[in-house]
């Protein structure tokens, strides 16, 4: 073991030291007072390298200083190889001879010949310190630098509370500007949302014809370009009564540019012109010109283009209400069983609102004429049934063409099976999507078409123009009730259209009269008086010359003896 450094061992030398200052710990620094160098004599050098090895020693050694004052020379310290390292020994080495080193000269300071110290040089006294807690005179302050120091951060339990809490005490006025910026973007979003959604709206309204001013359903000036200029689809329905009652005309219309659909009733007593070019009603002119020579003569009297027709006889409308599996309709009278053999049988069809039909109790309905009731009523209730059929066929193409391939019904040549699946299919959409109407055709007593028909329905609905017969083409017939029936009035209007004239009402007589009357003024009129006769049952000595109404050429009072 090497043993402990003590000045009054055998084996070394009394040396004298003195206090040079401190080191970074607060420890006295000593030196050793300078004595007088030798020089040590290396057996094993070669010639000319004692001086050498001299100079080296004083020129560098082991265990430099950082922290000697400056103008000190490292220290020599002695790493025998018999000795034992003591960092803070003075230099002297302990143990044993030194043994050569690599270069082949011995260690400097072995056993009592040590190396001359170097002046001025700093070495640590083992096992000496200074005092840690006290101050030495004159003891200067020891500098410190940032590089000594390590910081270490390590995680604090309560940094997520301290978070909170400044989370907790961000500024209010922050706060606030933060939430009125958020209001602002919010309100801006929503106007600008409101903005897009108003001006679709209001194209989609323009577009489809449904603006005030722009709709085609008003009849303001400067709407007739619209709505002529938009497509339409238009199929002419005629409803034959097998009981022997008159038909029933219907314009079924497909706007396909507004998206609309709506049923024109067409009254029996429309003034058409006929192919020979004599005027005629609608009724004649379905029983007499067929199809064709009617499709022809409306579309001239509304200017309209009609496609095809469609003849639906009452037990084809019976077998198509009970294929689509019944109609709901809003019932306006109650309907008698047409086969009821006793009085006081419960009608066949209830009044009421949501009346749910069958194919039987349909036809009734929409054939159904009160006595004394105008032809309009039943029409109305025609288009009823029709508008609750189209509810309740398919809107698929396929599936309404075969609905009509299953009634078996023979159609106009014009008109395929296809054509009127594919059409009814899209009245249907337009029906169960609440875009579909039913309009009445304004016909006035005589048969013509008033100006609020032309603009209201011919024009805005079936994008034409109404163009009633010349009334000269026509015997005027002015008819004068005189019977005590109120409903006869409407009996003869219908015979008179029928035959070709044109009908105009005289009112009601005040008093009831025997025998009937029909008076000319012109003897040009004697024939067409004689033919008015004729045409009401009225027996030839019933005409006669007399005096009548500027605007007639031919006056009827009809009296008690009159049966239509």
């Amino acid at each position: 073991m090497n043993d402990r450094y003590d000045p009054g061992a055998a084996g070394y030398e009394a040396e004298q030291y003195e206090l040079v200052g401190y080191d970074e710990y607060g420890r006295p620094v000593y030196r050793p007072v300078p004595a007088q160098q030798t020089q040590t004599y290396d057996p094993y050098a070669q010639p000319g390298q004692q001086q050498q090895q001299g100079q080296q020693g004083q020129q560098q050694g082991y265990g430099y200083d950082p922290y000697a004052t400056a103008g000190q020379q490292p220290a020599s310290y002695d790493y025998g190889t018999y000795g034992s390292y003591d960092p803070y020994a003075t230099g002297t080495h302990q143990g044993g001879p030194a043994a050569p080193d690599s270069h082949g000269q011995n260690a400097a300071g072995a056993g009592t010949d040590r190396q001359p110290r170097v002046a001025e040089q700093t070495a640590h006294i083992p096992q000496q310190a200074g005092p840690a807690d006290e101050e030495a005179p004159g003891r200067p302050e020891p500098e410190y630098h940032t590089e000594q120091f390590a910081f270490v951060e390590e995680p604090d339990a309560n940094s997520e509370d301290v978070i909170d809490w400044l989370k907790f005490t961000e500024n209010r006025t922050e706060r606030r500007e933060e939430a009125k910026r958020r209001a602002r973007s919010r309100i801006v979003a929503l106007v600008v949302v409101l903005a897009l959604a108003a001006a679709g709206g209001i194209g989609y309204l323009g577009y489809a014809g449904k603006l005030p001013g722009l709709s085609s359903d008003d009849s303001t000036t400067g709407t007739a370009t619209a709505a002529g200029a938009q497509k339409r689809d238009v199929i002419v329905v005629h409803l034959h009564d097998t009981n022997g009652a008159p038909t029933s005309t219907a314009l079924l219309v497909d706007n396909t540019t507004t998206k609309r659909g709506t049923t024109v009733l067409v009254p029996n007593s429309l003034a058409l012109t006929s192919d020979d070019g004599t005027t005629t009603t609608l009724a004649k002119s379905v029983e007499d010109d067929g199809s064709d020579g009617t499709r022809d003569a409306l579309d001239s009297a509304l200017g309209t283009d009609i496609q095809g027709t469609w003849r639906l006889d009452t037990p084809y409308l019976q077998n198509l209400v009970d294929l689509v599996g019944n109609v709901d309709v809003d019932t306006d009278t109650d309907v008698p069983d047409p086969a009821a053999k006793k009085k006081g049988t419960a009608p066949l069809v209830n009044q009421g609102k949501d009346q749910t039909l069958s194919g039987k109790m349909a036809v009734a309905y929409a054939t159904y004429r009160a006595p004394g009731e105008a032809q309009n009523a039943q029409l109305e209730r025609f288009g009823q049934v029709m508008q609750g059929v189209l509810r309740k066929v398919s809107s698929d193409p396929q599936a309404a063409t075969t609905t009509i391939q299953t009634l078996a019904q023979i159609l106009d040549p014009s008109l395929t099976d296809k054509d009127l699946g594919t059409f009814l299919a899209g009245l249907s959409d337009l029906a169960k999507g609440g875009d579909f109407k039913t309009d009445l055709l304004p016909v006035q007593t005589d048969g013509t078409l008033s100006a609020q028909a032309s603009a209201g329905v011919v024009r805005n609905v079936l994008g034409g123009t109404a163009k009633s017969p010349d009334k000269d083409a026509a015997v005027s017939v002015s008819v004068q009730n005189a019977t005590g029936v109120k409903d006869n009035t409407e009996k003869a209007r219908v015979v008179l259209l029928n035959g070709g004239f044109t009908f105009l009402e005289g009112g009601t007589a005040g008093a009831a009269q025997a025998t009937s009357e029909v008076v000319y003024a012109d003897a040009g009129d004697k024939a067409n008086a004689a033919e008015v006769a004729k045409t009401l049952g009225l027996p030839a000595g019933s005409v006669g010359k007399g005096k009548i109404s500027a605007n007639a050429d031919v006056a009827v009072v009809l009296g008690q003896d009159y049966k239509p």
